[in-house]
Order: structure tokens, then C-alpha cells, then sequence
């Protein structure tokens, strides 16, 4: 067999040698010698290990694997008029394949990174009822060989300085955002991005669980959520909880959709924050508060007939009373 003709492998976009178990073949350019004929199956090359190891270890374990099986089978492959360490040798001088398409620093930051740029950043503006075409197939698939190529780390770090770079922007335009509408624009703001981070987080997960959790021991979500906590949420808090305090004061001044979602939404960024609003928390969050005790429950009855008055008297009625009982009257 001649030993300078090119080798053709079955190779996916990652770099994985693929095994397909009803015609895989090694092809040469001027002899085919089938499968069976080599009497070895093809070798496959998983990524099991972390990034930072995936090239060398993919060589050694090519390596091993071809000399123990063209030793342990060379004596069935007599009649084939080729060897199995011939047919290994052909494999193992073309490591060139593989290296061929190996990720520079440069191929990253030219080819890799604003294409995922951009995704994250129509991810970021979208609207919760928009639809976007966005392809996660290949924003996994990129995120995957960026990590098997050693480039986790420049990843992450991107990543992070992009979200960050947007949430400065969020804030920037809350700064400017009248009372009135200060805490819808919160809510809008908390929701897209809170929707954001439901597609960010499974399409780079490859990431967070090969780098963050591995070498960081961090979870890629916690980090993203106190993204949020530091360049929003903190810097807005000592306006946003008067606002709510003075708006759950009025009934139906502000949604009550909309006040669960941010009462909601600052408990889960910080429980902390509950006692600056416990009454307000309370609310939405159960059990902030101790248990009630029993002498407290006029005045709660009292809080009740309260809020039947004024909201009785904003134009809410109680509707036909005419079929109520007469023990319900008293």
C-alpha cells in the first residue's frame, strides 16, 4: 500500500472522528481497502476530558489504540495483502488533519467571537414576545469548539464583558426614566433580561460545565444573575423600594402583575432586600414574616375592612348582594 497517498477520515465540524457503523471506510487515493480489511474498527476520538487537555490526549489515545489492535489482530489480516500497522501508519502520519483546522487566538477573534457577539446581543434586545431567528445549533456548536480548542477562559471573559457592557446600558437609561414609569421600566428591563438568560445559559453549557464548575467551581446562571444584582438592581434599589411602598399604598396604581414580578424578581436577586420592605415582601413572598399571633388578629381584621372601604369607594362594588344569607349579613 502506498504510505503517501491521502487518507480521508470521516471528520465533523468539532474535530471528532465519526463512526458510521453501516459504510464507515478508510479511503486511499489509489487502493480502497474496506473495513473488514484492515480488521480494526475505526477510532473514534471523544472529547471526555477538559478543553485544555482534548488535543494531546486525542493524539495518545489514537496512538495506543491503533498499535494494540494491529498487534493483538495482525495475524487475521494475512490474506488481506495489507497489514493492520501499515494501514496504522497511514492514520497515524496524518495528525496534519486534525491540526489543519485548530483555532488560533486570531481565528477567535476574527471568526468565532462576533458571531456569537451578535447572538447575544439580539438575545440581550429582545422583547419577551419577540421571536428572533436565531440558530442555538450553531451558537452550541461554536461555544463547544472554542472550548475544545483551549479558548474557555477568553470566552468567559468575553461573555461577561458583554453582558456587563449592556446592563451599564440598562441602568444608564433608568437613571433617566420619570417616577411614574420608573418601576414599569424596571419590570421590563428585569423580565428581557431574566428571558435572555433562559436561551444563554443551555447554549453555553458546555462551558459552564468544563471551565466555570471545573476551575472556577461557579455556576454560569449565579454568575449572570449577579450581573443583574451589581450594575442594575443595586444601583436603583433605594429609588425602586419607596416607589413600590408608595404604589402598594394606592390600589391599582401600578399592575398587580407588575408589582409581583419585581417584588419577586429583588427577593431572587437579593433576600436580603426583604427587610427593607418587609410588609411589602410579605406580600408576594411567603413566609417573611414570623407567624401571626393570635393578638394580632383584630388588627388584620381591621386592615381588611379597610381595604373594602377604599376599594369600594374607587368605584369596585361588591356586586349583587341580594342572595346572601342572613347570617352572612350580620
Amino acid at each position: 500500500m502506498d504510505e503517501d497517498g491521502s487518507l480521508e477520515i470521516n471528520d465533523d465540524h468539532n474535530h471528532n472522528y465519526c463512526e458510521n457503523r453501516g459504510s464507515s471506510y478508510y479511503s486511499n487515493s489509489r487502493s480502497h481497502v474496506s473495513r473488514d480489511t484492515l480488521c480494526f474498527p475505526p477510532v473514534v476520538v471523544g472529547v471526555a476530558e477538559p478543553a485544555e487537555n482534548v488535543r494531546r490526549t486525542s493524539f495518545v489515545t489514537e496512538s495506543s489504540y491503533l498499535e494494540s489492535e494491529s498487534s493483538s489482530q495482525s495475524g487475521q489480516c494475512d490474506s488481506s495483502g495489507a497489514s493492520a500497522s501499515s494501514a496504522g501508519r497511514l492514520i497515524l502520519n496524518s495528525p496534519s488533519k486534525f491540526l489543519m483546522n485548530a483555532m488560533t487566538p486570531e481565528d477567535y477573534r476574527t471568526t468565532y467571537w462576533p458571531k456569537l457577539e451578535r447572538a447575544i446581543e439580539h438575545l440581550l434586545t429582545q422583547s419577551p414576545m419577540d421571536h428572533i431567528s436565531i440558530s442555538y445549533e450553531q451558537i452550541y456548536s461554536h461555544v463547544y469548539k472554542c472550548v475544545c480548542q483551549q479558548h474557555s477562559e477568553l470566552l468567559y471573559s468575553d461573555l461577561i464583558r458583554k453582558i456587563a457592557s449592556h446592563l451599564q446600558q440598562v441602568s444608564s437609561e433608568l437613571h433617566g426614566s420619570p417616577p411614574e414609569s420608573f418601576i414599569e421600566k424596571f419590570n421590563l428591563a428585569l423580565t428581557q433580561y431574566m428571558a435572555a438568560l433562559q436561551c444563554i445559559v443551555p447554549v453555553f453549557i458546555y462551558m459552564n460545565k468544563f471551565y466555570i464548575e471545573t476551575k472556577l467551581n461557579r455556576d454560569l446562571k449565579d454568575d449572570l444573575m449577579k450581573l443583574f444584582s451589581h450594575h442594575v438592581a443595586e444601583k436603583h434599589v433605594d429609588t425602586l423600594i419607596p416607589l413600590l411602598k408608595k404604589a402598594d399604598a394606592v390600589p391599582f396604581q401600578v399592575r398587580p402583575s407588575t408589582m409581583a414580578s419585581v417584588v419577586k424578581g429583588l427577593y431572587t436577586l437579593r433576600p436580603d432586600w426583604a427587610p427593607l420592605a418587609p410588609a411589602l415582601f410579605s406580600r408576594f413572598i411567603p413566609q417573611i414574616q414570623p407567624p401571626t399571633l393570635e393578638s394580632e388578629l383584630p388588627h388584620y381584621a381591621a386592615l381588611d375592612r379597610k381595604l373594602q372601604i377604599e376599594l369600594s369607594l374607587n368605584g369596585f362594588c361588591r356586586g349583587d348582594q341580594s342572595r346572601k344569607r342572613a347570617s352572612e349579613e350580620s
